[in-house]
């Protein structure tokens, strides 16, 4: 078998050039000073193979050669030939085409690796390789890497295209100078395509709406048979259905367990509360929605209570069974996309009166954010009473209302539009 090891090893090397990527926008250290695994983890068809090959052309520029690095792609069908410690047959084949071993060892779709948790760390103890590794949500989530690889790794989640990803694809650019010029006409025209059609790669690179709407399509089963029903054994097909079209349908509403429940008897299905909970965590798992609780100091009070629930990427909202343009809740949507993506922890604040996202920093309210499309004179009263009753109970010093192109400031409030908001964050 070890001419199998052979043929892929020597096909990475020959390869001459690797495949134009997107720059992705990922906080953590070059890849070269890691002494720690690097867990990629995220959605499908999010990237994460291209983010490897983005850190394997980084290395190259900073002065590695191709000869440092292993590519191993483990759902090429011809390793499943090798039986007898495969990942030791592909360190031997690289060392006899290069006459050293690696310095840099990439591995994709892991999960296919028999033992790879085990294999992964005897290449960790070597301590002679930087590993990265990525698989499928299916078999592999990032809490079940972190178990395996025993505090060795750090994790790095790729998501669908930030707003900043998405221009870079489209190539359209930006500055503040071109926001007064007929320039600003293409941002926002992006900007538009980016929020009702999501940011997943391959659907924001096509230009048919009935090919993207496949293509999402394709995720919502894949997520619903693999990441979910055959992963977990569920029997209850119909009930997880259900539950899957509602968090497309009712986005960014409230979801009581409950009540939920409760709808589901009157359809002849039943489930119980405990059963319903897990659902919504394996959905959380496969990146499909983003929970977001009352906020509370008090832990028991934040899950006595319903939580918001987002979708993963809002282009899902187009497999809504009469879909219907709120735009203001698709904004809301966008923007809890956004802070998942930069780490943040949020909640929702209601008492009397409601804020859309607190966000807070280990537990401790810093900032309050309200979402609407636009301020106009019959909801202007009520979203800045929200904003500033939580505010004021909650006791942050930074808070505004996103709006989908409103700037200003209002009653002392700054107005921010959203893709503004989003552009102005990078990494560091």
């Amino acid at each position: 078998m070890s001419e199998i090891a052979n043929a892929v090893v020597a096909e990475w090397l020959e390869e001459v050039t690797l495949p134009d990527l997107v720059e992705r926008d990922v906080l953590h250290p070059p890849f070269a000073e890691f002494s720690q695994i690097l867990a990629v983890v995220g959605p499908r068809r999010a990237g994460k193979t291209f983010y490897f090959f983005q850190l394997i052309r980084d290395l190259i520029r900073a002065g590695a050669k191709k000869t440092d690095v292993l590519f191993v792609d483990f759902e090429d069908y011809r390793l499943a030939e090798i039986r007898d410690d495969p990942m030791g047959k592909l360190l031997e084949a690289f060392h006899r085409l290069t006459g050293h071993l690696p310095k840099y060892v990439f591995l994709d779709e892991i999960q296919q690796l028999p033992d790879w948790s085990r294999v992964v760390r005897t290449l960790h103890n070597r301590r002679t390789l930087r590993v990265a590794i990525s698989g499928s949500n299916s078999h592999l989530l990032g809490r079940e890497v972190a178990t395996e690889l025993r505090g060795r790794c750090l994790e790095c989640r790729i998501l669908p295209f930030s707003f900043l990803e998405f221009l870079r694809l489209k190539k359209v650019k930006f500055s503040p100078a071109q926001m007064h010029t007929a320039a600003r006409g293409s941002l926002m025209a992006a900007f538009q395509d980016f929020l009702f059609h999501g940011g997943f790669p391959d659907v924001a690179a096509s230009d048919s709406p009935m090919h993207r709407r496949q293509l999402l399509q394709g995720y919502f089963e894949t997520i619903y048979y693999k990441d979910i029903l055959d992963r977990h054994d569920i029997r209850a097909k119909e009930t997880l259905e259900v539950l899957m079209r509602h968090a497309v349908d009712q986005a960014g509403d409230l979801f009581s367990i409950s009540a939920f429940s409760q709808t589901l008897k009157s359809r002849g299905l039943d489930a119980s509360k405990r059963t319903l909970s897990n659902y919504l965590g394996y959905l959380e798992d496969a990146f499909f929605v983003i929970p977001s609780e009352k906020f509370a100091f008090s832990q028991h009070q934040r899950t006595a209570n319903p939580v918001k629930c987002y979708l993963f990427d809002t282009g899902f909202k187009q497999l809504g069974v009469s879909f219907s343009e709120n735009r203001g809740k698709l904004l809301e949507n966008l923007v809890a996309i956004e802070l998942r993506r930069r780490g943040s922890e949020f909640f929702y604040y209601r008492d009397r009166l409601e804020c859309d996202f607190v966000v807070a920093d280990s537990g401790r309210p810093v900032s309050c954010i309200q979402v609407c499309w636009e301020l106009n004179e019959k909801n202007l009263g009520r979203e800045l009473a929200g904003l500033r009753a939580a505010s004021e109970r909650l006791g942050t010093k930074t808070n505004f209302i996103l709006t989908y192109d409103q700037a200003g400031e209002e009653s002392g409030i700054q107005l921010i539009p959203v893709w503004r908001w989003l552009l102005a964050w990078k990494k560091h």
